[in-house]
């Protein structure tokens, strides 16, 4: 299955229209379609990985998941672990943080780092 195949999927499973997984993203409209494959691209364009975490971002899924990759947990039979983020990373300039299906954008996310920052110092 494709990547393009996955993200349909996915798409349609959580209501949302290609279209709209994009414009959520905050990439161009037309840009999954790139992504089918075709007969000058039998695999289709593989998307950037940032491109392809906004995407996932949106979809509740990982990027690896959209390429296909086992997960390990899965392939063992083993319980998930809980996976945890760290808002430090999320909030910099390298993190995509999404909020409402959203990108947020770098002063909301420098915002929202002050103010955490200000609510711990209140703390200690």
């Amino acid at each position: 299955m494709s990547i393009y195949e996955r993200v349909k999927q996915i798409a349609e499973e959580r209501g949302f229209a290609l279209t709209e997984v994009a414009q959520r993203a905050g990439i161009g409209e037309k840009s999954i379609y790139a992504w089918k494959p075709s007969k000058q691209y039998p695999d289709g364009v593989t998307p950037k990985r940032a491109t392809l975490e906004k995407v996932a971002a949106v979809l509740g899924v990982t990027a690896d998941d959209l390429l296909g990759l086992p997960d390990s947990a899965n392939s063992t039979k083993q319980p998930q672990a809980v996976k945890t983020n760290d808002l430090d990373q999320l909030l910099s300039d390298e993190g995509v943080a999404m909020f409402n299906g959203q990108p947020l954008s770098d002063d909301y996310k420098h915002a929202l780092l002050a103010m955490l920052n200000t609510l711990n110092e209140s703390e200690h």
